[in-house]
């Protein structure tokens, strides 16, 4: 972990979506405590998806896809967030699959300049009845390819 977060360009693709850190989001140290990354990245998708109709109330039937799991998550660390404030959270997909998807996120300085850490997630679409893979719906896949990071 380095004292300084790297800088990045401006956010290309994507979305950046403003979080909150709170003095009890701090460890013994006065860091952001290591779970709390997570915890703020799944905030900030909340937020997002939310924009899209997408949520879960309650039903998991209802929830159409808001109905998944986590498969796997991939988080490095790259310099201490040091003191409460607004920050952001830079979200975007980098795979968009017919059941799954991988995110990619970085936790990020309120401008998106600087980098506190950075990862991945993939997500499997269940079927509420049966908790197997299922299809993303049409309307999820369109607002999906919008934050499609470009090949590079």
């Amino acid at each position: 972990m380095t004292a300084e977060a790297p800088t990045a360009p401006a956010v290309s693709h994507g979305r950046l979506i403003p979080v909150t850190v709170h003095f009890d989001d701090l460890d013994a140290l006065g860091l952001l405590h290591n779970a709390r990354y997570p915890l703020m990245v799944e905030r900030a998708w909340t937020e997002l998806w939310g924009e899209h109709g997408v949520r879960f109330d309650g039903d998991w039937v209802a929830a159409g896809d808001a109905c998944n799991a986590v498969k796997e998550l991939r988080i490095t660390y790259l310099a201490p967030v040091t003191s409460p404030g607004t920050y952001a959270v830079h979200l975007w997909l980098e795979r968009l699959g017919t059941t799954g998807l991988t995110y990619g996120f970085r936790f990020c300085s309120a401008d998106g300049t600087e980098t506190y850490a950075h990862g991945t997630r993939v997500l499997v679409r269940l079927d509420a009845t049966t908790m197997r893979p299922a299809p993303w719906s049409e309307t999820f896949r369109a607002a999906g390819r919008e934050l499609l990071r470009p090949a590079h």
